[in-house]
């Protein structure tokens, strides 16, 4: 199974900053909170769902999943921008990503 695929690090420092881009941080956040609300609202509910049909059925439901997954992606992307770490701006709708975990070995 081949796929191409780009690994990029979301939460790598950078020295550099703009201080243009702090100011259009404040006013780009109004949209994205906007949205970023009326998700997290959209997803609680697919959450307290989700957990009546693992309650009752005892399996998940595939498309409450991938919402809830989306939610949690849309998210992330927007974690490292509001928290002045990056200066790239993501979109209000981010690109389709994988998240892995990398264990270091000791």
């Amino acid at each position: 199974m081949s796929e191409d695929f780009e690994l990029n690090e979301l939460f790598e420092y950078e020295k550099n900053a703009s201080r243009l881009e702090l100011f259009v941080r404040f006013f780009y956040a109004i949209p994205v909170v906007i949205v970023l609300g009326l998700y997290s609202i959209i997803a609680g509910i697919c959450l307290t769902i989700q957990f009546l049909i693992i309650l009752v059925l005892g399996k998940r439901n595939e498309g409450l999943n991938d919402l809830i997954r989306g939610y949690l992606e849309y998210n992330i992307h927007l974690i490292s921008y509001f928290n002045y770490m990056t200066d790239e701006r993501p979109g209000v709708i981010p690109k389709k990503v994988k998240f892995f975990e990398v264990v270091e070995e000791e």
